[in-house]
């Protein structure tokens, strides 16, 4: 059930994604991306709760510190306005980023300062190149 849950709300959110970072390159009317930014930012945090599971670990291993980096700067964008497509653009590159670089540096802590491969939770038993 739970990964049942994590695709569909990761799907949701590259959508969600896709339609706000094309919204903002065409220079669609701020009122009508409003709805798709929050989409994105809660569908976004529901990932983040998903994939943390019961543990604290998630939050300071480089997968989680690169989520919230996104999360942050997707919370900036109405903050930032004048700066809205690049902020979304480096998005894109963080989450291209953290989904493929190597486990040594995904599953790095930096309260523990090194690498812990997590037991459970959803990406418990992907491969760990």
């Amino acid at each position: 059930m739970i990964r049942v849950l994590n695709i569909s709300l990761r799907t949701a959110h590259i959508g969600a994604m896709g339609v706000l970072l094309g919204g903002h390159a065409f220079d669609v009317n701020p009122e009508r991306l409003h709805v798709i930014l929050w989409l994105t930012i809660g569908t976004g945090f529901l990932l983040a709760a998903v994939e943390a599971g019961p543990r604290l670990l998630w939050f300071h291993q480089g997968r989680g510190l690169m989520t919230l980096g996104k999360l942050a700067l997707l919370c900036a964008v109405p903050l930032a306005w004048d700066y809205r497509l690049s902020m979304l653009l480096a998005v894109v590159v963080i989450a291209s980023v953290g989904s493929h670089m190597p486990a040594r540096y995904r599953y790095y802590s930096v309260v523990y300062r090194r690498v812990i491969h997590d037991t459970c939770g959803p990406g418990a038993n992907r491969n760990r190149n």
